[in-house]
């Protein structure tokens, strides 16, 4: 099995789990391509038994690998997801990280979890994107978003009016500090945080959230993932920042934001000992209720 591995700097003490990953595979009789960048941080403290190959590009893993482990938090999976874009290429995410909704493979069960994948006990579970279908050249090649697309106010001093529209019908206009449109792997992210619901992957929605509006009545809105959402952003210095997952660009109220769903998903790797249930009460620590 070629094994595609996608990781950032991170401190030395989380060595020894890369050292028992790359040991377990190459044990395994997996072959090895490693992102450049994680392999030249690895080099002088981790050994490869054999040689590996390396990636810088998502073209250079089309065709070349059956699965990518990513390895760290979940700001590392939407990195990964912007190499593997729709090449069909399963994602494995290893959490190194604090969270980890989506690096869902914990340190401690790393060979567990190589040996369950390689011997095919897993299931992949597909995840919806949103794509930024208008303006095309606002981000650089890939104007897509995992999580979400977000509107913010570029001063602290002011708020931004934001105009929406669902399928050519006014939803609202948010006096607000922002907005969110976010997938449903995104409605446990930011959205969460500004009061969002929580989605399940396959519900085939976007939620919107504004985020700190000025009016007490607004709520968040879930909509079908079929619908195509127009946004025009007022501000009284002129500027806004929108965010599709880590990338960010500066608009000015003349630039319209159109966003629907894009037209493939992402492949992840789910154990099958796990479900998304069972992830939202570990991670959101809802089985510390000493009556369960």
């Amino acid at each position: 099995m070629k094994i595609a591995l996608f990781g950032k700097e991170f401190s030395t003490d989380q060595l020894g789990y890369i050292r028992i990953l790359t040991e377990t595979l190459e044990n395994r009789g997996c072959k090895l391509l490693v992102w450049k960048p994680f392999y030249d941080f690895l080099r002088d403290s981790i050994t490869f038994s054999h040689d590996v190959d390396l990636f810088g590009e998502h073209t250079d893993l089309v065709g070349k690998a059956d699965m990518l482990f990513s390895i760290g938090g979940d700001g590392t999976m939407l990195h990964s997801v912007r190499l593997v874009r729709n090449s069909g290429i399963p994602i494995a995410g290893i959490n190194l990280g604090r969270m980890g909704f989506l690096s869902s493979i914990p340190r401690s069960e790393i060979i567990d979890a190589v040996d369950d994948i390689l011997q095919n006990r897993f299931r992949i579970v597909k995840r919806t994107l949103i794509s930024l279908l208008s303006p095309k050249n606002l981000f650089d090649d890939f104007s897509f978003a995992f999580n979400e697309l977000s509107i913010n106010k570029k001063e602290n001093s002011s708020l931004v009016v934001v105009h929406v529209w669902v399928n050519e019908q006014q939803l609202h206009s948010y006096w607000a500090d922002g907005l969110i449109v976010a997938t449903p792997t995104g409605s446990t992210a930011y959205s969460l945080s500004c009061g969002g619901p929580i989605i399940t992957p396959d519900s085939s929605n976007f939620v919107i959230t504004p985020i700190a509006p000025h009016n007490l009545s607004v709520r968040p809105v879930v909509i079908p993932d079929s619908s195509i959402i127009r946004i025009r952003v007022d501000s009284r210095d002129q500027l806004a920042l929108v965010s599709l997952d880590s990338q960010t660009a500066i608009i000015t109220p003349d630039i319209e934001l159109v966003v629907g769903k894009a037209d493939y998903e992402i492949n992840l790797v789910q154990r099958l000992n796990e479900n998304f249930f069972s992830t939202l009460r570990a991670k959101l620590n809802w089985g510390s209720d000493i009556r369960n």
